[in-house]
């Protein structure tokens, strides 16, 4: 990256902000030294600790507000009261064009109300996605829709493919990626009349999507293909699931190896092994969920993340904008609307 970007970071979002979020932008300018930051928060604590990261040393603005969004805010309430937050500040700079992308570890629903109301959506796109890439068998995926949307029709279920196809360009640089809706079968007979009708329109001559059908719940993991599209019910079950079965294996692992003295022995024997597993397992790794739709780049940090998390999610929002994510969407959305699509109603599931 060699053109300056600017950042707009909600400084004090999260469980340990404001210092993880300094530090992590700190991590973030290793990789994109052309970075500046747009601090929103409390000045006083905030330049203090910017002044003990010499790294940070010419590459941030600090605008200060003594208003945060709560973890336990409600959305609606956020969005009504909190237009002076360090959270609404971030995403106002992205509407004004002060900032090319937002980046926040604060309060999900409340981030979410905000970012529609002030970013938009994106003409051809009814309803925004949360995504993001996790590790599988073959390298990465991408999920979407991860809760945004409970219901969806097929009309739904189709731009998030364009969008999950776009984003797994952008942020994986696959040339090619390949796209599946999440159903429970693969015969074309299965799923409901959303999945159903969704398919109907993928499979249509012309559509910009390498489409392959369906892919059920154990090809997530196997990495079967690189997006996989769902409503957001059926998505922030499977991620919930995926990322308890996660921590239940490393629990496992850890009793064995503290079960006996020759598991010990064990451990320092395949230390090296287990660390390169630690690190292709690391949820830091894979931080920073997007809300897709959205006329702006908007990036969502897990609230718990550490400073490493932290930057891993500004990278992304930099990859999205350096990569013009944006206008390959609208360009997808362009040829999408040029294709003559049969919309034929789908016949009646046999499960």
């Amino acid at each position: 990256m060699s053109a300056r970007i600017t950042i707009a970071l909600d400084a004090m979002g999260g469980d340990r902000a404001p210092d993880m979020v300094l530090r992590g932008a700190s991590i973030a300018l290793q990789r994109h030294p052309a970075a500046h930051f747009l601090f929103f928060g409390d000045e006083g604590r905030l330049a203090p600790a910017a002044a003990k990261l010499p790294r940070l040393k010419d590459s941030f603005t600090i605008h200060h507000t003594d208003e945060v969004v709560t973890g336990d805010a409600r959305p609606s309430v956020a969005l009504r009261t909190g237009r002076r937050s360090s959270m609404r500040l971030a995403i106002d700079a992205v509407v004004t064009g002060e900032a090319d992308c937002i980046v926040s570890a604060g309060n999900t629903g409340a981030l979410m109300a905000m970012a529609k109301f002030g970013l938009r959506m994106l003409p051809g796109i009814d309803r925004p996605a949360m995504a993001s890439f996790f590790p599988t068998q073959r390298g990465e995926s991408v999920l979407l829709d991860l809760g945004a949307n409970v219901e969806c029709d097929a009309e739904n279920l189709v731009q998030f493919a364009l969008m999950g196809e776009v984003f797994a360009r952008t942020v994986l640089g696959l040339l090619h990626p390949t796209v599946a809706l999440l159903n429970v079968g693969s015969e074309e007979l299965k799923g409901n009349d959303s999945v159903r009708g969704a398919a109907v329109r993928l499979r249509a001559p012309g559509v910009p999507i390498n489409f392959q059908g369906y892919v059920e719940g154990d090809g997530i993991a196997a990495g079967a293909v690189d997006v996989i599209v769902t409503d957001g019910f059926t998505g922030n079950i499977a991620l919930k699931t995926a990322e308890g079965t996660a921590r239940l294996f490393t629990d496992f692992l850890r009793n064995s190896f503290q079960h006996s003295l020759s598991a010990r022995i064990g451990y320092l024997l395949a230390y090296r092994a287990l660390r390169k597993l630690r690190g292709r397992l690391d949820p830091r790794r894979y931080n920073g969920a997007v809300f897709l739709g959205l006329d702006g780049i908007c990036v969502k940090s897990h609230g718990s993340a550490d400073a490493l998390g932290f930057a891993n999610a500004v990278g992304v929002a930099v990859d999205m904008k350096v990569n013009g994510f944006l206008e390959k969407i609208r360009d997808g959305l362009a040829q999408l609307s040029e294709v003559s699509a049969p919309h034929d109603k789908p016949q009646s599931a046999a499960l």
